[in-house]
Parts: C-alpha cells; structure tokens; sequence
C-alpha cells in the first residue's frame, strides 16, 4: 500500500535487502511478493537476508498455495562481517556489522566510479569506439611503441562524484563502524531514544539521537537520517534538535520524505 502511495514501481525492483528478523522489518515481505505474482511479474527478485528469512517465506507461501510465477532467490547473510553481497555495472551493497538482540545487519551501498565526459571538440577524428572507452575510463591513447597520440586530461573532463549511502538498523552505538562509514554522501541511522534514555538504549539494543549524531560527525559524512523512534515520542523535535547540536546536517527520516544526493 505504501510502495501504491508513493507511486513506487514494484515491479522495477531488482533486489530486496532485509537487515533482521523482527516483524517491523519483514512482515510485508510475503504481502508484497503475492502482489508482484498476481500482477504477473517475470522477472527474478533477489532477497537478502538473514538465516530464516527464506524459511519463513517458504511456509507462508506453501500454507497459501502461493506457487510464483517468478523466479525468488534467496541470499543468505552472515550478518556479523563486512562483506560485498552484491555487485552490478553501477554500484556494490556490503553488509554492516549491527548489535541488536537478534543477528542483524546494515547495508553499505556505493556507485562505481563514473566514466569521464568527453570534450567533442577536442577529439581528433581518428579516433575508433574503442579507444572512445578507454579515454572515458582515464586511459591516454598511445601508439605502439608507446608515444602519447592522445592525452587524456585534454580531452575529457572530471568525472562526476560517486555516491554512497548507508543504512545502519536497529543497533546500539557501534563506534567500530567508522571505518566503513567515513565520508558517506547519506547515513541513515537508528534514533530510537532521547539521549536521556542512553541507558535504557544501551539495554535495548538500540542507540540515541545525540548517539546517531556523534556517529555522523566522527566519520565526517555529508548527511544524517534518523529513523526509528520509539512510539513514546509524539513530538520528534526534541530528538532532531538534540541530533543538530553535534551534527547539524540532519533530518528527520519521516515517511513519504525526499532527500537528494548531489553528485
């Protein structure tokens, strides 16, 4: 309904990434995948997931006689490493390391490094498609005895910036994280508690707002998303506010909100 809502295409998603099993995180999955079904969708879905995901869903779809007309592959996590899950032409998804109260992860998400924009004007005529790429790509062009024909700061300009993006779920303050976060475009990470509450947040596996914030400024990252609040928050201000005094680039991960990420 949600996906509806927002006019979000399911039948254009590729891969699906689950970071734990407690049903906030999961239970729409098989809603979802019966939808997809009906709709008639043919191409492969890849879910992520940790042990038990695929378990689960294999029973729910066998009790509703729910045989997909779709390909589903299942890719089980280890979800205490760092490790490349995924990878494709445009970008590479890595697992983060979370502490929750059940085997839980994040996802690191990266753009490949962009190709070159070529100056068209700059480029002598000569040159075949072949070349055209490995220009793109940083290389110059140079003959067989190895002379430069064709240097390429010359005729190409800088790439555009790769992006990146990280999700960290439900988990307490994970200071050894900040090798992989450092210099992230866009961190989503957990708020659940005020920072009055830390104790309360240490005990439930989850972190703070001020905690969040403090992950944001060491790893010295563009943008903070805090998400995840406890349902004892009526009023997200104080928490935003509290995030703001360390780390002032940050927003509210509100549902339907929009957050672009600069090249």
């Amino acid at each position: 309904m949600q996906l509806m809502l927002y006019k979000i295409k399911h039948q254009r998603i590729s891969n699906i990434y689950i970071s734990h099993l407690h049903g906030d995180h999961y239970f729409g999955l098989a809603g979802l995948l019966s939808t997809m079904h009906l709709q008639g969708r043919q191409q492969p879905l890849h879910l992520f997931g940790p042990p038990g995901l695929s378990e689960i869903l294999s029973l729910q779809l066998k009790y509703s006689g729910t045989n997909l007309c779709f390909k589903l592959t299942f890719h089980e996590l280890d979800t205490g490493l760092y490790r490349k899950i995924y990878e494709d032409k445009k970008i590479t998804v890595h697992t983060l390391p979370m502490e929750h109260r059940v085997p839980c992860c994040g996802f690191l998400f990266r753009e490949k490094p962009k190709p070159r924009p070529l100056i068209k004007e700059n480029l002598p005529g000569f040159l075949t498609p072949p070349q055209l790429v490995r220009l793109k790509w940083g290389e110059d062009i140079r003959d067989e005895q190895g002379n430069v024909l064709v240097r390429n700061s010359v005729v190409t300009l800088e790439p555009k910036r790769s992006r990146s993006y990280a999700y960290c779920a439900d988990s307490r303050y994970k200071p050894d994280l900040l090798p992989y976060l450092r210099g992230v475009d866009l961190l989503y990470h957990e708020a659940t508690f005020a920072d009055d509450m830390r104790e309360r947040a240490h005990y439930t596996f989850h972190s703070t707002a001020r905690q969040a914030a403090e992950m944001a400024a060491a790893a010295q990252v563009r943008h903070l998303l805090l998400g995840h609040f406890s349902v004892r928050y009526k009023d997200l201000t104080p928490l935003l506010e509290e995030a703001k005094e360390v780390f002032p680039k940050t927003d509210l991960a509100v549902e339907g909100s929009i957050f672009c990420v600069q090249e």
